[in-house]
């Protein structure tokens, strides 16, 4: 049995969804204890050293329908001098679901062509090509806010479909998606998976009724990292504040933003004589959560790296686990907190994360809150929600403990899904 992955988190510089693949791999080698496991990674080193169980490929460069191309290489070349490269880009992917047998054969041909070079693009079509189930694991990434990843992940289906192989999304948030050239490609690959289990349903689930997706192919699960923090979860309540905040083009947080939640959670720390540690999820340099934390802790803890030093999920889960409650920018660093029975404090400007804490609460209920960035309230209404979700633990901790165990069950239930869709297929 060959399992590939195709991920959120290539550079496994963001913990959350390196978390959600580790459970995934957990999962799926729960139910084939002997079979290969293929990941695509820019980082195969780091990835093999934290989750052994698989073997990286290189994703390095583009993926794009050159390698099944109707056009000529001269064609290709003058559609991009001209400019009409996108163009005939989308031509390729109409061909591709107007003629799915003879895609199938260029494809074949194109391996057969190149696989005597061994060049990269190769290795990457016979992963897909060998692979007995493909799989997108959890992610917030088929979405407006990351463009290139959404296309290269819809192509990768695609590709898949067109090979007749049984396709997944497992743990997916989808959207927002409004740019009309995604949504036309979503539109084309999300209707011909096989399965697809949501982290989410506040708003996935209509986005993707809208794309085509029937009811029959849908479950909501929650997000597989869940299951990480709960079994890492602390035995006692914390005595903190756990700080987070995503400074990043997506999620509109400005230095203003900064100044105005560094002056509410300082005045409520001072207040209680408490300590603020830092939950990092992402250490990528365009996305440095350690660099933003520190920024919130200047002037109360000056000693802190922000969290720098946390470098697994583990280690991240066990840092929220010393909170009494968590104040995020970040989405994964609320399912590390809520998993464990620990209410937080989602921080939203950008629809996306608007779009990412609200379903996060409507998973989760009581426990939590979600603070708007751009409110002209919000030192107010950020210490009103801190006060709020301390005074409440002892009340709402075991209802998210209870939460979190629900949507544990309900993505072992999806998985075994996938287990009988494959067992189906291996009978017919």
């Amino acid at each position: 049995m060959k399992i590939l992955i195709e991920f959120g988190g290539y550079s496994l510089a963001n913990l959350g969804d390196f978390a959600m693949l580790q459970v995934a791999v957990s999962r799926l080698k729960k139910r084939w204890p002997d079979c290969q496991i293929t990941v695509f990674t820019t980082n195969p080193d780091r990835l093999k050293e934290l989750c052994p169980a698989v073997d990286p490929l290189d994703i390095t460069g583009q993926f794009k329908f050159d390698w099944a191309s109707f056009f000529s290489k001269k064609i290709r070349h003058y559609a991009t001098r001209l400019n009409f490269s996108d163009a005939l880009h989308d031509v390729e992917w109409k061909i591709h679901q107007i003629v799915p047998g003879l895609a199938k054969k260029r494809i074949e041909t194109k391996i057969a062509q190149t696989s005597a070079n061994d060049t990269l693009l190769t290795s990457q079509l016979k992963a897909i090509h060998e692979a007995d189930l493909v799989i997108s694991s959890g992610g917030g990434y088929i979405t407006d806010t990351f463009p290139n990843k959404a296309e290269r992940t819809l192509s990768i289906l695609n590709l898949s479909v067109c090979l007749g192989k049984p396709t997944v999304l497992l743990g997916h948030g989808i959207g927002p998606l409004v740019n009309k050239q995604l949504r036309a490609k979503a539109s084309i690959v999300l209707p011909k998976m096989s399965f697809i289990s949501l982290r989410e349903s506040r708003r996935s689930v209509s986005l993707l009724h809208e794309l085509g997706v029937s009811d029959s192919q849908i479950t909501t699960t929650g997000d597989d990292a869940i299951e990480l923090a709960y079994q890492n979860r602390s035995a006692d309540y914390g005595n903190g504040i756990g700080v987070n905040l995503r400074a990043a083009k997506y999620s509109n947080v400005a230095a203003d933003s900064i100044n105005r939640v560094r002056t509410a959670i300082h005045s409520v720390a001072k207040e209680k004589n408490i300590p603020l540690y830092p939950v990092p999820i992402c250490h990528h340099p365009d996305e440095n959560d350690p660099k933003a934390i520190q920024a919130v802790l200047a002037g109360y803890d000056d000693t802190s790296d922000g969290g720098q030093s946390l470098k697994t999920p583990i280690e991240i889960a066990q840092q929220a686990g010393r909170c009494r409650v968590v104040i995020t920018g970040s989405y994964h660093a609320g399912v590390f907190s809520l998993s464990q029975g620990i209410p937080i404090i989602g921080l939203a400007k950008s629809a996306y994360y608007q779009d990412k804490f609200l379903g996060l609460a409507d998973q989760f209920g009581a426990g939590c809150q979600v603070v708007f960035l751009n409110d002209d309230s919000l030192e107010n209404n950020l210490k009103a929600a801190i006060e709020k979700a301390w005074d409440s633990l002892e009340t709402t901790s075991p209802q998210l403990l209870d939460s979190a165990k629900r949507q544990i069950d309900r993505g072992h239930a999806a998985y075994q899904q996938v287990y009988h869709l494959m067992e189906k297929k291996a009978a017919a």
